[in-house]
Parts: C-alpha cells; sequence; structure tokens
C-alpha cells in the first residue's frame, strides 16, 4: 500500500443523496490504507436532516459554505460558513438543513470508521429540535466550537476585532518564514485523537521535505501548490486532496503569485517531541559523521 494518497477534485464523483437528503464524498478512508483518518465532504440539503446517532470515533469539522443546524443534547447550534469544532466519542448529534441553499462541510473522522463494523455508528433516539442559536467562542459554554476568517491568516493585518473571537491561546496565530498555521480543533478545545488547522503560504512559503509519526491530510481550498510525497511531484488547487501515511516524506511549496491555503488534519495527535523528522538535518548529520 502506497504512504500517500492524491485525490483530484474532478477525479471524484458526488454520491446520489441518500433519503433524507444527506451526502458525504469520501476522500480518505479504510480502503485507502488510513488507519487514524477519515477525511470527506459533507453535503445537507436545506429541507434534508441526519438523524440522531453516536460514533465510537470522534469527528471534528469546518464549514465550507450554507448554514446548517447541529442539534446536541445541551442545546442546537446554527452554524455557517467558517465555523468549525469537535464531537467527542460517544456524544449523540444531528444535523439539520436550513437557509436556502446546501451545506457544505468537512469532516475528519478518527480513527478510521470500520465497514465491517457498521462504520462504527449506531442510530440513537431523536434530539429536540430547539430553536438553533449562534454559537460565541468566548463563551465558556461553547468552548467545542470556534470561527474562523481568513483575514486571520495574515499576520499584518490583526485586529483586536479578529482577535476577540479567539477564546484562549490555542488559537494564538503560528508564523514561520513564509508560513502561518491557525490552530482550530485540538486538546484545548476537547479533542483527543486529533487535530485540524489552517495552513497559508505567502508566494514564497517552503515546507522542506519532512515525516511525522501519524497521518496528516490537506484540502485544498485557495491558491496552487507544488507538493512532493515520497519522491512524486504533484501540483495541487482548490478541492484537490491529499493524505499523507506515518513516515511518508512529503515538503510543500507555493506555486502561485498569491496565497496558498488549505485545510489539515492530523491523527493521532502529535507527540510532544520529535513530531517532525526534517530531511535536511538527517543530510547535515550524514554529511558531518562522514567528514
Amino acid at each position: 500500500m502506497t504512504g500517500y494518497l492524491v485525490r483530484r477534485a474532478a477525479d471524484v464523483p458526488e454520491p446520489p443523496y441518500d433519503a433524507h437528503g444527506h451526502r458525504r464524498r469520501t476522500l480518505v478512508g479504510e480502503d485507502d490504507g488510513s488507519v487514524h483518518t477519515g477525511f470527506g465532504v459533507c453535503e445537507l440539503r436545506p429541507d434534508g436532516r441526519v438523524p440522531a446517532h453516536v460514533h465510537s470515533y470522534e469527528e471534528s469539522f469546518h464549514i465550507l459554505g450554507g448554514t446548517v443546524v447541529l442539534d446536541l443534547p445541551e442545546g442546537s447550534w446554527l452554524l455557517e460558513e467558517g465555523d468549525y469544532g469537535v464531537l467527542p466519542t460517544g456524544v449523540p448529534h444531528a444535523w439539520r438543513g436550513t437557509g436556502g441553499t446546501a451545506a457544505r462541510w468537512a469532516d475528519m473522522l478518527a480513527p478510521v470508521p470500520r465497514a465491517r463494523y457498521g462504520h462504527d455508528t449506531q442510530r440513537v433516539r431523536d434530539l429536540p429540535a430547539r430553536h438553533p442559536v449562534r454559537i460565541d467562542v468566548r463563551d465558556p459554554r461553547t468552548r467545542s466550537f470556534g470561527h474562523f476568517e481568513p483575514a486571520q491568516m495574515d499576520p499584518g493585518k490583526q485586529s483586536q476585532d479578529l482577535l476577540a473571537v479567539s477564546a484562549s491561546m490555542r488559537t494564538a496565530l503560528l508564523v514561520y518564514s513564509g508560513i502561518t498555521v491557525k490552530m482550530m480543533v485540538d486538546g484545548d478545545l476537547g479533542a483527543v485523537a486529533s487535530t485540524m488547522f489552517m495552513v497559508q503560504y505567502a508566494p514564497d512559503g517552503v515546507a522542506g521535505s519532512h515525516d511525522h509519526p501519524f497521518e496528516e491530510t490537506y484540502y485544498f481550498l485557495e491558491g496552487e501548490a507544488d507538493a512532493v510525497f515520497d519522491g512524486e511531484h504533484h501540483r495541487l488547487g482548490p478541492g484537490d486532496c491529499a493524505w499523507a501515511g506515518a513516515g511518508c516524506v512529503h515538503g510543500f511549496a507555493n506555486a502561485g503569485q498569491g496565497p496558498l491555503r488549505w485545510l489539515e488534519t492530523q491523527a493521532p495527535q502529535p507527540p510532544p517531541r520529535h513530531s517532525y523528522r526534517f530531511t535536511r538535518d538527517w543530510e547535515y548529520l550524514r554529511e558531518a559523521l562522514e567528514s
């Protein structure tokens, strides 16, 4: 089995809607050799629903477009483009369509659902369909949710208004050489099996080849990337998806003149040390030992 996967947007057909007006396009799953990552894009018609159920895995999501209602035992929440959150293992939940257009969201399921066990999902009793309210990321009662705006990725245009939507240091912007990272879902948000965050490269942004002791998924939203996975080069753009298994050597560079942005996930969560193994460091050590 290959250590990585590249899926072009045009090569993955949209499945039909089910009887409830919901469909999910699987981009990474059990059949691809993944152990920790189930990644896909869901769509729900305005009159559709996903009946109440529980998973024996953790589910993170990021709303890509439209609005949708998420019903939980403690309340109902109106989610819109840019919202994200985590649903812990075993939490009953349901989705309801709303608005005038279909809602779309990316989901990350960790560990990967297993077909032989009914995709590790069980129906439960219907939840009350309460009047939905908007999330408030500064309210501790909704600390499992957050909101992202693309402007948050520009380190030179931060403002108190933008920073005010950050409920804790977990959402601080990390700035590297030509690369910015905005954490969304991690242990501070309540996740235990995976992370989800936004990555943006400036026109000169480059990440040298490296690998990890965990799986990563990249869903491209803006710009074009020159990506390499285990020595194979790929040009990736909006709607494309890639997955790197543990030990896959990979790297990225911005192939355009504008920003390059993607949604990234990791599973299991990175260890506190030795999360990155850069090729350049081992080449330096080899040369130092030979001399």
